[in-house]
Order: C-alpha cells, then structure tokens, then sequence
C-alpha cells in the first residue's frame, strides 16, 4: 500500500509540473519536435546530398570507435545544396561529415542541423524528399511571420500523403494555443474534419484536434454525430471522449449539459475514464466562459459529490471556482469518509484552506481532530499561497505574536508558539491530455494554485521577544499552522516547481524502500 500512495502521489505531481507550463491546445500533445522548433534551436540547417558513404566498419571496430576517444567513429560525406540558417559559419564550406550509417544511393537528399558555433557538431541527417525540402524552405520563411499565418501554412498539410509532413504539422497544431486556433476559423475544411473525427483508426490525439477544430467551425446540426460517438459503447470510438464532450457543449451550449450529466456525471456506472474526461471537458469550458459560465459548470461538477470514490477529482475544482456553497457537503464527505475513499481528505482541507469564509477555518481545526494526518499533509505538500482560510482564524485570545508588518496571529498563550521553516514556491493551473489510473489508495489532488514542498525541516520554541520572526517562518499554535507564506515572484517559479519535484521523487522512493 505504501508504494502505491507514492506512485499516486508521483504521477499526480508529474502530470502537474509538466502540463502546468504550456498553453497550447487543450486536449492535444506534441509527438515530437517540429522543424520550427529545429530551425529555432540550431546554429545551422542545411539541405545536403550524400556525396561518399561511410567506410563499412564490423560491430566490434565500431564499438571500439565508439568508446575510445583516439579513434573517430567512420563519417560520410555530405555536399551542401541550401542553406536554411547558419549561412555565416559555414561560409565557404561545401561539404561537411557526419555519422550515417543508412544505406542510402549517393546523392540522396539530407536535412541536417549543426550545435556548438563556432566548432559545430553536426546531427544525424534526416532523409528527405523534395517536397519536404519545399516544406522546409516555407518554414524557414515563416519563422519572421506572426504566429496566425504560420498556423496557416500548416493547415493545409495536417493528413499529408507524406507521413513527416503530416506529423510535423499536428505538432504545430498540438503546441499552439487555441485563440491562434479559432483565428483559423474561416479556412477550416469543416467536412473534411467530420469524416477524420469519423475515421477511428487514426490516432487519438489527431482526432482530439480536429474535434477541437470542429468546436471552431462546426454547426449545431453536427451535434446529433457527437452525441452518438458520447454514448457509444466502443472503446476506439470513445478514445477521444474528452475532445468530443468539449465540441459537443460548444455546439449547442448549456442544452448539452443534461447528457454529460446523466450519462456521465450522475451515473454511479460510468466507467472511470468516461467518467474523466466529462470533467476535463467541463475544466475547459469553465475557462472558456463561453457558451458555459463557470457557475454553471460547477453545478455539474458538485454531482461527482454524491460520487464519495470520485469526488476528489472535482474539489480542487470547486474551490478555484469559489463554489463556497459546497463547503458544507465536503464538510461532511470528510467526516464520513472511509479506507475505500479516504484519499478525498486532503482535497477537502485544501479546499477549506482557500475558502475566505470563518466558517472553513473553524472547520479545519474541526476536522484536525478526527485526522491530524490528512491535515499534515495538505500543509506540507500543498501549502497555498496564500492559505486564506488559515490566515483568518478564529481569535484565541488578547495576545499576538507579529509575523510581519501586515500578519498577526491571536494565541491564547506564547508557552505552545513554535516555529516551523517553510519552502516556497508559486504554481499555475492544472491540466493534462491522457487520463490517469483511477485510484485505489490515498490520492493527492493538486489545487490550482496549490504546490508541492518538502516537509517542515525544522521546528523550535519561540519565546516573546521584541523582533518578529522571520516571514519566511509559519507561527502555530501546537499542530495548526496559521501565517500565510511569504509572496514570492514570478522569477522563482521554476526553480520551486524544479524543487518541488525534486522532492517528492526522492520522498517517494523512501518510502517506497521502507
């Protein structure tokens, strides 16, 4: 049990940290680098001919080559036919070497870049054709366009009869963001996405583009196709669902609701992942705002409350909707509770922690007492920024212990104020493309502006003195910690996010030995 709350723990902290950063289209993930990206990062891309082939080498000599510096891995030569970038370090180079080990004809046509200017390190070439050098060439032109007519260019190439090229653009779709999408509106081919949307042997992830291509160009009428692709009973033609419920809502609006729910949401058969993506679907009309406001998404969302299993993947949403109306029935999820769903705790406790109303800091101290675990834990993997619950607690008495120039705290007495050192680190929103195992332990859900951070590392009496302690420092009374933590800027954000992470791989596989 112990190594499965740390591989929860784990992934959960994962798919956060890396789907934070990015955004980009909401239900679709890069496959690869693409050639703009190539062309950004390299000193040079050329298009070069294989000239000579390397010398034929047996597997023993190569090894040898290979991990004695003396001797040099077998090169081929290439000639040099465009020059997309670099023009100025190769000056009056016309061929170049580089590790091919292929079988290609003398004067088959290369992409290759080169690293390191001055002394370039060139990469493995890619073999290509004359239409992809066409294609390169365009790309190379773009990289000095605005971003809506770069998308442009690669419009017309998702599902080339060349497979690099299909590729490549999908992955320029898949990283741009979805304003740059919808700009596209007016030259979507919407029959042409209907019958790729219809097509369930292509991959998910193109698909869950061009649904979301669809929500942009699409009519009502269409609807009448997702609704039947939502209550399908194959899984090839449900591999997209989260993609499909999203261009469902957004062709005909709130109306759409009613199936999600009942189907989905309502429905204590719903199979998880089903059951998944209807929320993701509804995470991004929410941010959306239209056609569905946030309110109205939330009251989907609060059916996964009568869900105990499952409620935990909707309370992070509830609280960064400010859905306080709630708090009364997560009040009492907590308290009724058991081992088959006890994971939803620390959800709740963060959700109180954000929650501006006195009514969730006296319930944090309520629900202390029943499980002071559950509480730790909130606080030292997802300590907000700031804790608004915690910062308005209950007064205690006449006395306070100054924490800095705009924090106070009421204690009843200085005997029990200890101290506790904190790390800090600023988060950002959460979303993720593939859906995660359902869990069956302990879940950690991470709030929208929660973070991860190692436990407190150091913890000592404070007596009354004329200085305030640190703000980098968390008075509390016995077990509760009421300060909120110091801002930080948003310089620091990846260096907590990096530490963040740091830590908890390294926590998980301590536990995991012990």
């Amino acid at each position: 049990m112990c190594r499965l709350n740390c591989l929860l723990l784990l992934t959960t902290t994962v798919i956060w940290l890396v789907s934070d950063c990015t955004e980009a289209c909401p239900f679709c993930s890069p496959v690869s680098q693409t050639f703009s990206q190539e062309l950004a990062s390299a000193d040079v891309m050329a298009i070069v001919t294989l000239k000579k082939t390397s010398p034929p080498r047996d597997l023993e000599t190569l090894s040898q080559s290979t991990s004695d510096p003396t001797r040099s891995v077998p090169k081929a030569v290439f000639e040099i036919q465009q020059t997309m970038k670099g023009a100025d370090l190769l000056q009056d180079i016309q061929e170049i070497e580089a590790v091919y080990f292929g079988d290609a004809e003398i004067g088959t046509m290369f992409m290759i870049t080169a690293l390191g200017a001055p002394d370039l390190d060139w990469t493995t070439p890619l073999r290509i054709s004359e239409r992809v050098r066409d294609y390169l060439t365009r790309v190379a032109q773009l990289a000095t366009e605005p971003d809506s007519q770069q998308l442009e260019f690669y419009l017309e190439y998702l599902e080339d009869e060349e497979d690099l090229l299909a590729r490549d653009a999908y992955d320029e779709f898949a990283r741009a963001s979805y304003d740059e999408v919808k700009a596209l509106r007016d030259r979507m081919n919407r029959e042409l996405l209907i019958s790729w949307i219809e097509d369930i042997q292509r991959p998910p992830s193109r698909r869950r583009l061009y649904l979301t291509m669809l929500g942009v160009c699409g009519q009502p009428e269409d609807a009448a196709m997702l609704e039947t692709m939502i209550q399908s009973e194959d899984r090839k033609t449900k591999a997209a669902l989260d993609a499909t419920i999203a261009c469902y809502l957004t062709l005909i609006g709130v109306d759409g609701l009613s199936l999600i729910e009942d189907h989905l949401l309502k429905n204590q058969d719903a199979d998880y992942t089903d059951t998944y993506a209807a929320i993701m679907a509804l995470r991004f009309h929410a941010d959306q705002g239209n056609p569905i406001q946030p309110q109205r998404a939330v009251e989907s969302l609060r059916y996964m409350l009568d869900r105990p299993e499952l409620a935990d993947l909707v309370v992070p949403d509830l609280a960064r909707w400010e859905d306080w109306e709630s708090m009364p029935r997560l009040i009492q999820l907590f308290k009724d509770s058991t081992d088959e769903n006890s994971w939803v705790r620390v959800p709740v406790i963060n959700y109180l922690r954000r929650c501006p109303l006195p009514e969730a800091a006296t319930a944090i101290l309520e629900l202390e007492k029943l499980d002071p675990d559950a509480v730790r834990r909130a606080r030292t993997f997802f300590p907000t920024s700031p804790p608004v619950a915690e910062k308005a607690a209950p007064e205690l008495a006449d006395n306070q212990v100054n924490v800095a120039d705009d924090t106070s705290i009421q204690v009843a007495s200085l005997d029990n104020v200890t101290v506790e050192k904190t790390d800090d680190a600023v988060p950002g929103p959460a979303q993720e493309d593939e859906v995660p195992e359902p869990s069956v332990a302990p879940q950690v859900v991470v709030q929208d502006d929660g973070v991860i951070e190692g436990e407190s590392v150091a913890e000592s009496s404070v007596q009354p003195q004329t200085e305030s302690p640190s703000i980098d420092s968390e008075a509390t009374i016995g077990e509760s910690e009421l300060a909120p933590p110091a801002p930080v800027s948003r310089s620091m954000w990846t260096l907590g996010l990096s530490m963040a992470g740091l830590f908890v791989v390294v926590y998980a596989i301590k536990l995991t030995l012990t």
